[in-house]
């Protein structure tokens, strides 16, 4: 039998029309969470996201098309869940996040906006406008997904290193404003950051494709590893996602302001 601790939560994924994003999505809808889901895609991929979360779960599934590169998108898309969450989320995780890899004087003005945009001030605008409520009820969670380049960083990728960093200060920030929040009994306000390393997802696939050499996908995986990550092996988004729900635990109420680093060693080097 599931363990359906989130019944009557509800939670807002950014990013979860794919990859990890609907991973944790699914994985909270699976804990009985009410799910909205936010993302990019075609419509049938929109609608396979959310068939997925609702087989997941217990079916009620809705997503919201906000623009994150807009504040005020973004804030109707908060008002509007609001609404049909009665009272606002209970469960904020900001997925959202893109990336152009090229040097720092290369990077074009346009995707350095853009890349910190999402990646960065999309989560801002979700928390400012979400956490207030959470204290009220003296419960709630928020889970940024950051990176193992929140911690570290790699040439040729300046906006999204600096936008990773950034989420990891700012929820730091945040927890230390809302640690009081709540009590033990109810939960608490946490906010924490996960960071993973490689996660095998179909974007990375022409990477572990142009280092097989003529041998296997195994083969590849390593090489593509061992430049960085001492396991020689990804994790799963089902892995990410079953952290994600841990920290929506009762008992998980005083782990907060921390950057969880899942990345086969990289970042112990």
């Amino acid at each position: 039998m599931n363990d359906t601790f989130l019944n009557g939560r509800t939670a807002l994924v950014t990013g979860s029309t794919s990859g990890i994003g609907l991973a944790i999505a699914k994985a909270l809808a699976a804990a009985g969470a009410q799910v909205a889901i936010n993302g990019l895609g075609s419509a049938e991929q929109i609608e396979h996201a959310i068939v997925g979360v609702n087989a997941a779960g217990s079916g009620g599934a809705r997503h919201f098309g906000a623009d994150l590169r807009d504040a005020n998108a973004i804030e109707a898309m908060m008002a509007e869940l609001a609404n049909w969450s009665r009272g606002g989320v209970d469960l904020l995780v900001n997925n959202a996040g893109i990336q152009h890899a090229v040097p720092l004087h290369e990077m074009p003005v346009a995707k350095w906006n853009d890349i910190i945009a999402i990646n960065l001030s999309s989560a801002f605008h979700t928390m400012r406008l979400a956490m207030p409520a959470m204290a009220q009820r003296g419960f709630g969670r928020v889970i940024n997904i950051a990176s193992v380049h929140g911690l570290v960083a790699s040439k040729d990728k300046a906006p999204y290193v600096a936008s990773k960093f950034g989420i990891v200060g700012m929820s730091k920030v945040a927890a230390l404003e809302y640690a009081a929040q709540g009590s033990r009994d109810s939960g608490g306000l946490t906010v924490n950051c996960i960071c993973p390393g490689w996660v095998e997802t179909p974007l990375i696939e022409p990477q572990i494709e142009a280092r097989m050499h003529g041998g296997s996908r195994d083969d590849g995986v390593r090489a593509l590893l061992a430049e960085k990550q001492p396991s020689l092996r990804m994790s799963l988004p089902e892995e990410i996602a079953s952290l994600a729900v841990f920290l929506c635990r009762r008992e998980a109420h005083n782990i907060t302001g921390t950057a969880m680093p899942v990345d086969g060693g990289w970042t112990a080097q």
